[in-house]
């Protein structure tokens, strides 16, 4: 069995999309049972609330238990707030047809990370967690959690592979780095339903000529991405050196090993000749 890579945008949105995938991912993960009456893609708020354009990866919502589910997969982290933005989005988009300033539905945001973390710029930190969970409920001064609000931002990053993440966790982080690391042999549990029905989704013989057409296309915007993000970090390396601060700051904070900075130096030194 060879998978298709599930970071590319088409492939993961066929796995996710499958119901009997999503919900058992949803259960999985935040351990609740779902009905959702549809799933929807690129879904957005008209008219948009802010100025960020919300757009979901993966949008489901089941009326009869109140419960929207969001999936974001990223191939960066740069921008820990946009997810926070885009969690809290859809639960103050909840107001808008609201008579008063009760949140009717609790809300689970879930961002596949598919490339390992980045220092972190303002706390110099880099993360290395396969899991991590932000809840609002509020605590007392006892440290007691108040299940007042219940909604959950969770990202998972498979590259951090942790011996205590739980199994229903590590079905799911094992499906997405093996389809990327290793997806002509893939190790997986396929005894998890939602594992098995994904594999047979994103399994290459099962792949369409226009969803490879489709994917290539995805591939070639997400180099794009990469080239913007990479021309960006470049510039600040180059803004640290003029302010000559120390280069294993510079190397930590851009993620460029010294030598490509010392190159950079010697190039903004040329510039001045």
């Amino acid at each position: 069995m060879a998978l298709a890579r599930l970071d590319n945008e088409v492939f993961f949105k066929k796995a996710f999309t499958d119901k009997l995938v999503l919900k058992a991912f949803v259960k999985d993960i935040i351990g609740i049972d779902i009905s959702p009456d549809k799933i929807e893609t690129e879904k957005s708020f008209h008219p948009k609330s802010g100025n960020i354009n919300f757009k979901y990866d993966i949008f489901a919502e089941d009326l009869k238990k109140r419960i929207i589910i969001e999936i974001q997969k990223v191939e960066y982290d740069h921008n820990f707030d946009r997810f926070l933005h885009y969690h809290l989005q859809a639960i103050t988009e909840q107001q808008r047809n609201a008579d008063d300033y009760s949140i009717g539905k609790t809300v689970y945001t879930i961002v596949l990370m598919t490339a390992p973390y980045k220092i972190n710029a303002i706390t110099r930190e880099i993360y290395k967690d396969e899991v991590l969970i932000s809840v609002i409920n509020p605590k007392n001064i006892k440290g007691e959690e108040r299940k007042i609000y219940n909604h959950e931002l969770i990202f998972l990053n498979p590259n951090y592979k942790d011996s205590q993440t739980p199994a229903n966790y590590r079905d799911w982080l094992d499906l997405i780095y093996e389809s990327i690391h290793n997806a002509d042999n893939p190790v997986l549990n396929i005894k998890n339903e939602g594992i098995k029905r994904a594999s047979e989704l994103v399994n290459q013989t099962n792949i369409t000529g226009d969803e490879w057409h489709q994917s290539k296309i995805e591939a070639a915007k997400r180099k794009v991405i990469k080239l913007s993000i990479e021309e960006k970090v470049i510039e600040i390396a180059k803004n640290m050196i003029t302010k000559s601060l120390d280069l294993v700051i510079i190397s930590e904070v851009t993620g460029l090993s010294e030598m490509q900075i010392e190159e950079l130096r010697i190039e903004l030194e040329n510039q001045k000749t």
